[in-house]
């Protein structure tokens, strides 16, 4: 199959059934529900062949006017080899336009990303599996609608830009938990359906022991439920993940394209990340 066979189109809900097959095909876990959710808050491409098959897709996520996060990249294993992955990016790089960029990338997509000028910063660990019940922790309960304003604020601080969106979506579609200090709230962690189970992200505290209790909220009211969570490998939850029983089953490397001067950094920290949205 070669690329001049295909065409780049706009990513609309016609164009599910054949992302779901593609994900498939890449042993993703991906519903149709999670694709549904990704293309919701995203602008995207998909690459059709002759035969108006999906052959390749790729998403763009708007976080206001300063970043965006492409997800979702996916060539039909048929179709590899050919520049389409190229041809992808540079259609997802102008729908990002002058935003910086940001992505997850495997080992595949990993040497291409770096000739498009993507950097690493950082290692992605991903977490999964059953857990039997542990002990709901202290000073964590669920939010409400007042504490929404507190937890855009402290979501904006420590991911550096606004992902108000996504967490429109995830207060519809999830759950919302805060850790509240003196009448104030100091954390939040979310969770949400997500493939085989659920998936916990965003998860932003101030330190270690406070994304633990976070992350302990939720693992402690679904004993035995299958949950995925994605961490950053700096942010040392790794060990206690593992004590949990959660398998360390794969990851990738975080990068960015070039930025202007970054803004200062809060000592909120993102210790789980929503599968930069979406997986």
């Amino acid at each position: 199959m070669h690329t001049s066979e295909i065409d780049l189109v706009a990513f609309g809900p016609e164009h599910l059934e054949g992302a779901v097959a593609l994900s498939r095909q890449a042993a993703w876990p991906h519903r149709r529900e999670d694709w549904q959710t990704a293309l919701a808050l995203s602008r995207g491409i998909v690459a059709l062949s002759d035969h108006h098959h999906v052959v390749g897709t790729a998403l763009v996520t708007p976080y206001g006017t300063d970043c965006a996060t492409i997800n979702m990249v996916i060539v039909d294993e048929a179709a590899r080899g050919h520049g389409l992955g190229r041809k992808l990016m540079q259609a997802a790089f102008d729908i990002g336009g002058e935003r910086q960029l940001r992505l997850v990338a495997t080992t595949d997509g990993l040497p291409l990303y770096e000739k498009l000028g993507f950097e690493p910063v950082g290692t992605i660990l991903q977490y999964q599996g059953k857990i039997p019940a542990i002990a709901a922790p202290d000073g964590i309960e669920p939010a409400c609608e007042a504490d929404f304003d507190a937890v855009m604020a402290l979501d904006r601080a420590a991911f550096e830009a606004d992902r108000g969106t996504l967490l429109t979506h995830i207060a519809k579609a999830g759950e919302f938990a805060v850790l509240r200090r003196a009448g104030r709230v100091q954390g939040f962690a979310t969770l949400r359906a997500f493939g085989r189970g659920d998936v916990i992200g965003p998860v932003v505290a101030e330190n270690l022991q406070d994304a633990c209790s976070l992350i302990s909220f939720f693992v402690g009211s679904r004993p035995g439920a299958f949950l995925r969570i994605d961490i950053p490998a700096a942010t040392e939850l790794a060990p206690w993940l593992e004590s949990l029983g959660l398998a360390h089953v794969g990851g990738g490397i975080a990068m960015r394209t070039g930025a202007t001067e970054a803004p200062a950094r809060s000592h909120y920290k993102t210790y789980a990340l929503a599968n930069q949205a979406f997986g």
